[in-house]
């Protein structure tokens, strides 16, 4: 046996059993790892704004504070308008249930099929004792929803503290980082977080400015075709529309059209005509401007990194998606080197009108 044998099998063996260690070790750490995640994401969204505010003699601490202040309003403020608007709706609908049903019950008589709310009343009464043990599982399952809201408020909580430090203490971490690394690395490293906190940060308060408007729009529409709830549904939309990406269009619109369809057909139309115009108003005119410096990904590449996002870590990382995929795409950019192209028909524009390559306009 060669000498080199048994040191080459116990370095295979240690690798190995590195390898084993180092994966239960992530898995039993996931869930801590996707918080410090969301956190070091929400801090670098949350940078420029704090820079501004330190830019003008405000202390990093007190910055972040601020910051942290404004989130917390903003979401508490949007929590508090859609509470009253969805138990009001809730409730008008169950009192409107009867008479929905006697409506389809007269459209569905001239199809021949025969029901009215007085017959479904009746249907229902042999279900009572179903209901009654449904009710039961429900409650029995109060303390295990108990169990997991109060995890949701722990990690909630755990994402806002890691996100405060890593904001206020962001110099003094990237100091002890790089400070570990050559200079060459350190540049590297440094190069890569202002791109990540350019398109970032770019990327939520482009988004927050959309929003913004899309709401203001929204909210005076909503005034003049009169539906209930207007400011509460305008915010509804607005933040819907622009921080849920690809389909946050469809169910930011969804619940004022519901809504607007309780009240009258007519509104609905009205509603479903205004939310069409919005879109193209906002996709060829509004979101082109706004995001011109801040975003500039293929609607494919978009599609895919949010498809991948929520793949790897649910909502948060179809959120994350669009930023990252912007920032990868912008570092990858900074060191490719791009070259002149050959001419070829598979790479060219043909202008409309002008005749193919090799021919006549006439042949």
């Amino acid at each position: 046996m060669p000498p080199w044998l048994p040191r080459l099998l116990w370095t295979v063996v240690g690798i190995v059993v590195g390898l084993f260690v180092t994966f239960n070790v992530l898995q039993r750490l996931r869930g801590l790892i996707v918080l410090v995640a969301i956190s070091l994401f929400l801090s670098i969204a949350l940078e420029p704004g704090v820079n501004w505010l330190e830019r003008h003699r405000w202390k990093r601490g007190l910055a972040t504070g601020v910051m942290f202040l404004a989130v917390f309003v903003g979401g508490g403020l949007f929590i508090g308008m859609m509470i009253p608007l969805i138990v009001d709706q809730t409730a008008r609908f169950i009192d409107q249930l009867p008479g929905y049903v006697d409506e389809a019950a007269e459209f569905a008589e001239r199809f021949g099929i025969e029901f009215s709310s007085d017959r479904l009343a009746d249907a229902l009464t042999g279900v009572d004792s179903d209901l009654q043990q449904f009710a039961g599982d429900i409650a029995g399952s109060v303390f295990g929803v108990g169990t997991a809201l109060l995890g949701t408020v722990f990690q909630l909580m755990t994402i806002g503290l890691f996100t405060f430090y890593m904001t206020a203490d962001g110099p003094r971490l990237r100091r002890a980082v790089c400070s570990v690394l050559p200079p060459e690395r350190q540049r590297e490293v440094l190069r890569v977080l202002d791109i990540a906190i350019e398109k970032t940060g770019g990327y939520f308060y482009s988004r927050a400015l959309l929003a913004g408007f899309a709401a203001t729009i929204a909210w005076a529409t909503f005034r003049i075709i009169g539906i209930p709830f207007a400011l509460a549904l305008a915010l509804w939309l607005g933040m819907l529309s622009q921080f849920i990406p690809v389909i946050g269009t469809y169910l930011g619109g969804a619940l004022p059209l519901l809504i607007a369809l309780l009240e009258s057909p007519g509104k609905g139309i009205a509603v479903l005509v205004f939310i069409v115009v919005y879109q193209q108003i906002e996709n060829y005119l509004l979101a082109p401007r706004v995001t011109a410096h801040t975003m500039a990904l293929h609607p494919a590449v978009s599609f895919g990194s949010v498809i991948a996002g929520g793949t790897l870590l649910g909502a948060p990382g179809a959120l994350m998606a669009l930023p990252i995929a912007a920032t990868v795409q912008a570092f990858v950019s900074t060191y490719l080197h791009r070259y002149e192209l050959v001419e070829s028909p598979l790479t060219s524009h043909p202008i409309p009108g002008s005749p193919p390559e090799g021919g006549s306009a006439g042949a």
